[in-house]
């Protein structure tokens, strides 16, 4: 599924119309990358767990010449589905 598939199955589901719908996922979707981007967690309970986490920076290797290469230090984010994607 896409976003756009979503859109269309939200808003047959609340019935609405497909702008409608559009514009409060958009509004959602925003508002959770800026709070991850605050260093906030973002909790849709049962469905979905957004974390910020630190990446320290470490040593890898180039897996062509096995040259040591310097990894920087990054933000990343941690996703955790909840119960109800239990499959």
């Amino acid at each position: 599924m896409n976003k756009s598939t979503l859109i269309d199955a939200a808003a047959a589901k609340a019935q609405v119309s497909k702008a409608e719908a559009a514009k409060v996922i958009d509004a959602a979707l925003e508002a959770a990358v800026e709070a991850v981007k605050n260093g906030e967690s973002v909790q849709l309970v049962g469905y979905l767990t957004l974390t910020p986490v630190q990446k320290m920076a470490r040593q890898g290797r180039n897996p062509r010449t096995g040259e040591v290469v310097n990894i920087p230090a990054k933000k990343a984010v941690k996703a955790k589905a909840g119960a109800k994607f239990a499959l």
